[in-house]
């Protein structure tokens, strides 16, 4: 039977996201894996588990990949100088040496089509995924881009949520039934 899985922050744990999918959840292509965003930084080699993902997309595993704050730091860091300082600052150190680069924008073209085809949402039947959370506030749940990417607090609205549940990683926290 087809399962829905949600993997959030690796933030470039490689090992542990591994042995996560093949040890644990014992992935199969008949599943649809969410990873919500924040691949990179922080960890020990951000461009093996983005290697990996796309490895198993090669395979034909069904792996959807949401942006993240730490993907739209990177993403931004080739605006400006303070930009990429703020990215550096931030465990882009460790990203950058992982790819053998100095900037973003050094980055092979296949790494760069992988960050900019990462979505900030998606919705699947009763599921919306998103990295961080919603803001309630606007008519569309979804207009508000900086929010699905950074914002930590939110209070649900359930007359605009209906039946659904937000799927999201960002922030940590105990899980709640």
């Amino acid at each position: 039977m087809p399962r829905i899985l949600a993997i959030g922050d690796i933030h470039g744990c490689i090992n542990t996201f591994h042995k996560l999918i093949f040890d644990e959840i014992k992935i199969r292509k008949s599943d649809t894996i969410y990873c919500i965003g924040d691949y990179i930084d922080r960890g020990p080699d951000s461009k093996a588990v983005i290697d990996l993902i796309i490895d198993l997309r090669k395979k034909g595993y069904q792996i959807r990949t949401l942006r993240g704050n730490h993907e739209q730091l990177m993403l931004d860091s080739a605006k400006s100088r303070q930009a990429h300082l703020d990215w550096y600052l931030n465990g882009g150190d460790v990203t950058l040496k992982n790819f053998g680069v100095s900037s973003y924008r050094d980055f092979k073209p296949e790494y760069k089509d992988f960050f900019n085809r990462t979505r900030l949402y998606f919705e699947n039947g009763p599921y919306i995924f998103v990295h961080a959370g919603i803001n309630f506030a606007p008519d569309d749940l979804f207009e508000d881009r900086e929010a699905l990417m950074w914002i930590r607090y939110f209070t649900v609205d359930k007359r605009k949520l209906g039946d659904r549940k937000i799927i999201h990683g960002h922030t940590p926290g105990r899980l709640r039934k």
